[in-house]
């Protein structure tokens, strides 16, 4: 058998921490509309905090691990 291909695991890692950020998006959307009935209790502002950390999770985290990943100059 071949070895796994660490940038394939890498891409993949990258695309979830996306798919993450948006799902934290919507989380804190749901929340601070107060329309959704087993979300009541939670205050709004939680709401906005999941916002804010799940736009850095989708357009910024992506970049910083790609930059870490990335394969140095030689």
């Amino acid at each position: 058998m071949s070895e796994p291909d660490p940038a394939a695991a890498r891409f993949m890692i990258i695309q979830i921490v996306r798919l993450s950020g948006v799902a934290l998006v919507l989380l804190g959307l749901a929340i601070q509309s107060g329309r959704v009935a087993a979300l009541d209790g939670i205050p709004a502002v939680v709401g906005y905090v999941l916002i804010a950390v799940g736009l850095i999770d989708t357009f910024v985290a992506p970049a910083v691990l790609a930059r870490r990943w990335r394969t140095p100059r030689e």
